[in-house]
């Protein structure tokens, strides 16, 4: 099976023009005949945290029915990042599209402390299971939790998938702490990060995947989109 992480360059706030740009990024993975392709952390909205509760969906949204069209018609898991609504407020998460499957949803348990203001903790998903592999995933924050990681090698995972909104400040300790996990736990691990100018940021782009080994293998630019693969 083959694996994708994306590098987008969201539109901020404009959800019905990422989702359009999204849908080209998916069409390069299919045409590689990826089983599944992973965006970045909020990358339907862009990482704008004042924002997300007026740009708040919920997974069955009719926007984003392209997606499951999409996951039906090629046999390709997709997952987008996106502001969810909640009992109790908003969650960054992952709506994960998979074929001719309801729609599910995996939403970001550890915060960073500047995030709560504006979000709530959500219920993490054990792991999902493509052709017999175990692939977990992390959304940015979270790849700093040490129990998080844990429980995700607990469970059995090869693949571990961050889907990150990841500025220049932060790029290069999140780099290092991904490839630490990589030879740490034994995974082929990936990271989905953004490029553009997001809460006042300039996020850092440089969308990788290392293997079990910790080495990196293949890496983006900081500035343009595109998409990376591995064949496990």
């Amino acid at each position: 099976m083959k694996i994708c992480v994306a590098q987008t360059y969201p539109v901020k706030g404009d959800i019905q023009h990422n989702i359009e740009n999204h849908k080209k990024l998916i069409a390069q993975a299919v045409e590689q005949k990826a089983g599944l392709i992973v965006f970045p952390e909020l990358s339907l909205t862009g990482y704008e945290p004042t924002l997300a509760k007026e740009l708040a969906i919920t997974k069955e949204d009719n926007r984003l029915c392209d997606f499951q069209i999409l996951s039906d018609e090629h046999g390709i898991t997709i997952g987008v990042g996106a502001p969810t609504k909640s009992d109790l407020g908003i969650c960054i998460s992952m709506i994960l599209f998979q074929p001719n499957q309801p729609r599910i949803t995996y939403s970001k348990k550890y915060l960073h402390a500047d995030e709560e203001p504006f979000f709530v903790a959500g219920d993490n998903l054990p792991c999902l299971k493509i052709k017999d592999t175990n692939i977990a995933f992390a959304i940015c924050y979270e790849i700093s939790i040490d129990r998080h990681i844990e429980q995700a090698h607990k469970n059995g995972t090869s693949i571990y998938i961050a889907s990150v909104a990841k500025f220049e400040s932060g790029i290069e300790k999140a780099l290092q702490r991904l490839s630490n996990i990589a030879t740490t736990y034994s995974m082929t691990v990936l990271m989905s990060n953004c490029v553009g100018i997001f809460d006042g940021q300039q996020c850092a782009g440089k969308t990788s995947i290392w293997n079990s080994k910790g080495v990196l293998v293949h890496q983006l630019d900081e500035t343009k989109e595109g998409i990376l693969m591995v064949d496990i």
